[in-house]
């Protein structure tokens, strides 16, 4: 499947919910997720020719835990590894909304 500015679907709650349960029951020693705030994605959305994010799956050796790594990617599907890469995201926990419907104590 070919990537463009509009990659990605929608989906609803309740499939939401079904990945991220099938995520943690896997992975149960995992961090539950990861904040970015805006300006950082702004960072990587505003330079020249980026259309979108790409996510790699990390892993913080120190920390043993999941480091989620983000990069700009181009007009040819090209990461954009002379930008802006950002990692050390926030994670929860310790920094989660718990009454989220899709924090699934």
């Amino acid at each position: 499947m070919p990537i463009s500015p509009n990659s990605g679907s929608e989906i609803s709650l309740s499939e939401a919910q079904e990945l991220v349960g099938a995520f943690r029951s896997k992975f149960s020693k995992e961090i539950k997720a990861s904040f970015v705030g805006i300006e950082t994605l702004n960072k990587i959305l505003s330079q020249e020719d980026c259309i979108g994010v790409r996510i790699y799956n990390g892993h913080h050796t120190e920390l043993g835990r999941l480091s989620p790594v983000l990069v700009g990617v181009d007009s040819k599907g090209k990461d954009m590894t002379n930008g802006f890469i950002f990692d050390r995201l926030i994670p929860c926990p310790s920094y989660c909304d718990t009454e989220s419907e899709l924090f699934c104590k």
